[in-house]
């Protein structure tokens, strides 16, 4: 039988990737494995507590972030964004998904605080990215993995405004821009700086130290470099651990900005099997808010325009939801999200299962790659 080690140290050993840590827990029960190297070329070995780019998995943290401020009335889910976001308050859309983008038309309704918690607003990606508006959108939404290509949060938001929806406000699933207008929102709505809502609010009391949009000096040494597949197969460096997360970026990206380990994804995942409470019992999240952000809000339509993403899945808030058992692994109600980085974690209530794998090779599309699947099927045997 098959190992996780077996199976994550054959992809190290093809070359695939430079290392990885693989962690599948149920209840007490946890088994972690790390293998290969934090850099290609030091070779400093992969441990437990080696720190990573999660990118996209960044997603369910913005929104339940977003979901507390729910809780305590700062916000309403039918509550009009364009109260914090006046960039966006009257937007425009494109008459058609294949309109010019100077063919538009006042959006029909504003857009709500529901819409960007389920990815419905408007503004994002679709599965055709020849569209006029999805590429005009590639010159405000830009990759994630690389955070200085975004300018501060007024500048972004004013940049957005001038954009049309490729969609009216609830109409479709689209991907991405959703989670960064969530971050700005909760930063405008509380007055404070994102990192530091996060860090109150969901790290310090789930025992997440080592998460953050910046890696401080004196944890680099434990920071992984990040790497991206070259045509000949071989990887290329892309950011070191002095890089992109060595200062704080000018927008700390909820869309996927975080940089983590796979504890502290633990503590979260686990907080959501609990219903909202840390292994301390202090409750970060009502099991209400837990619900909505595992339960899928789309309709057959909206998940059509985005099947390029989702397969056989809906989309709560902040990760998707598997609807339909198309693999051994997409069990009904699976709740997570993969994330471009070689990163991937998802919680199965039904079983009290948490399955979380970090590595440091770009994704270069939205399909997960084979060793996800893979350790997604080791942890559906396992």
């Amino acid at each position: 039988m098959t190992t996780l080690l077996d199976l994550l140290e054959a992809h190290v050993g093809a070359g695939t990737l430079p290392g990885a840590v693989g962690l599948v827990a149920r209840g007490d029960q946890v088994e972690v494995v790390a293998v290969g190297a934090q850099d290609a070329g030091d070779g400093t070995p992969m441990a437990r507590d080696s720190i990573f780019r999660v990118a996209s998995i960044t997603k369910s943290v913005t929104a339940a972030a977003l979901l507390i401020l729910v809780e305590e009335g700062t916000v309403a889910l039918d509550d009009p964004i364009g109260m914090w976001l006046p960039e966006v308050a009257k937007p425009m859309a494109v008459r058609t998904p294949a309109s010019p983008v100077d063919d538009v038309v006042p959006a029909d309704r504003p857009i709500t605080v529901f819409d960007v918690l389920a990815s419905q607003a408007g503004y994002g990606f679709p599965s055709d990215f020849t569209l006029p508006a999805v590429q005009e959108l590639f010159t405000v939404q830009k990759d994630g993995r690389v955070p200085s290509n975004f300018p501060p949060a007024d500048e972004w938001m004013a940049a957005l405004g001038r954009i049309p929806l490729l969609y009216q406000p609830g109409a479709a699933w689209l991907y991405d821009t959703c989670s960064v207008l969530q971050g700005v929102l909760i930063s405008r709505a509380t007055g404070q700086p994102l990192p530091t809502f996060l860090a109150e609010r969901i790290f310090r009391p789930l025992g997440m130290v080592d998460t953050g949009f910046e890696v401080p000096a004196a944890k680099r040494d434990r920071f992984t470099s990040f790497y991206r597949p070259s045509d000949d197969g071989s990887l290329e460096l892309a950011d070191g651990p002095d890089g992109e997360w060595s200062s704080p970026p000018a927008l700390p990206l909820g869309n996927g900005g975080l940089a983590s380990t796979a504890d502290d994804w633990l503590a979260f995942c686990r907080m959501l099997l609990a219903g909202g409470v840390a292994a301390d019992g202090h409750r970060v999240l009502s099991a209400d808010s837990v619900r909505m952000m595992t339960s899928d809000h789309t309709n057959p339509a909206q998940r059509n325009i985005g099947r390029l993403f989702l397969e056989g899945q809906g989309w709560g808030f902040g990760g998707s939801v598997d609807i339909e058992r198309t693999n051994p692994w997409n069990v009904p109600g699976r709740y997570g999200w993969v994330g471009g980085t070689g990163t991937a974690a998802h919680i199965i209530p039904a079983t009290g299962t948490v399955t979380i794998l970090l590595t440091q090779v770009a994704a270069m599309g939205p399909t997960p790659a084979p060793v996800i699947r893979e350790f997604w099927r080791y942890a559906a045997d396992a």
